[in-house]
């Protein structure tokens, strides 16, 4: 008796092994911001400058493929939520077909020009037929992920404004020729540079929410171990995922449970208050900086378990929020960094930094 093959089905192309979140060593800073910027996506994004090397794009990446599945209206092209009201009233009814993808990450080329980052309309197609012909750009394909601009100081200074205009309103807008197009936006924006290389005018930096500064690792020990782990990934990726797949499933549980403690959490009008003078005494232009060190401080704590927010949440942020924010003089030695620690240590009633190294003791705002 012969039967007849049932036809196979194509099986989805293997995943690209990514390097495990947990397993990056150092880049403390980076890592919280990125985190951070997770938990509250209104933090405003990132900017990491550093040297070349120093695993920029390998912790960006990892980042993204941590992150849980998100649920997405299958043939949606801005892969927008079933629970979201707009595409509700656009299809008309509820009953939207459902599928569960990985949390988006789009890389932004250094040659992308502005129709390949927002999308084209097609002009002719509208005319002749009186439909919105849209081709969708990066901005619709990272909605509700993260948009990685590497080397964003030697981008073009109009895309970047795009990219934070659209980043800030969650809305991308593409108008041609009359014809005016709108598509949500949501992402976290994380740029990278090489400050070698140029810095991002003073404009353009102040919208990015946090600001981390990373350096090449100097210990010796330290750089073996880390040639180490990324041969051992490389030389079995599926192996080196496993060991570390506890780890990275208590950091994804741990951040999902952070986002739903998040609007819970409370921060004293005191403080609120000692970060505006912080803010103003370090002659902080706008509200930005009050706004993101607020919003950072109360994911901290979402972060660590917590409701409320402590002296320790504010410190370990505050210098991420607002180093990038301080008016450069060109004659002034010394770091941003430190000097919004000693601004904050003089505001908050802490050690001052310059006593606290002078007798041997790590300054507020260093872990």
């Amino acid at each position: 008796m012969s039967s007849t093959a049932a036809p196979s089905t194509p099986s989805p192309a293997p995943r690209r092994a990514v390097f495990p979140f947990t397993a990056v060593i150092g880049q403390d800073d980076m890592k919280l911001a990125l985190l951070l910027n997770v938990i509250d996506p209104k933090i405003g994004g990132v900017m990491i400058m550093g040297d070349r090397g120093t695993g920029k794009s390998t912790t960006i990446r990892a980042l993204a493929d941590l992150l849980p599945e998100i649920e997405v209206v299958a043939d949606d092209p801005f892969s927008r939520s079933p629970q979201d009201p707009d595409i509700i009233a656009e299809r008309g009814t509820t009953e939207l077909p459902i599928a569960a993808k990985k949390v988006p990450m789009v890389d932004l080329p250094l040659g992308a020009t502005e129709d390949r980052v927002c999308g084209t309309i097609d002009i002719e197609k509208a005319l002749s037929e009186g439909v919105k012909a849209f081709e969708p750009g990066l901005l619709a394909k990272a909605n509700r992920g993260i948009l990685y601009v590497d080397e964003v100081n030697l981008l073009d200074d109009h895309l970047v404004d795009v990219l934070l205009d659209s980043a800030a309103s969650g809305w991308n807008t593409v108008e041609r020729e009359g014809i005016s197009i709108r598509h949500p936006a949501q992402f976290v924006l994380v740029g990278s540079g090489n400050p070698e290389e140029g810095e991002l005018r003073p404009q353009l930096l102040d919208r990015f929410g946090m600001h981390a500064e990373i350096r090449t690792v100097r210990n010796p020990e330290l750089r073996v171990e880390i040639v180490e782990q990324r041969s051992a990934f490389d030389q079995d990726p599926a192996g080196y995922l496993a060991q570390h797949e506890a780890k990275q499933v208590e950091l994804q549980a741990r951040l999902v449970e952070a986002q739903k403690r998040l609007p819970s959490v409370t921060l004293e009008y005191e403080d609120r208050v000692r970060i505006s003078e912080v803010c103003a005494e370090l002659d902080v232009d706008g509200l930005r900086g009050d706004i993101v060190t607020n919003r950072a401080a109360k994911a901290i704590a979402a972060y660590e378990g917590r409701t409320e927010v402590t002296l320790d949440d504010i410190r370990r942020v505050i210098v991420l929020c607002l180093r990038h924010r301080l008016r450069k003089d060109p004659l002034e030695s010394i770091d941003s960094g430190f000097k919004v620690e000693k601004v904050f240590c003089k505001v908050f009633g802490l050690a001052d930094p310059d006593e606290a190294m002078a007798n041997g003791r790590q300054p507020a705002g260093v872990r």
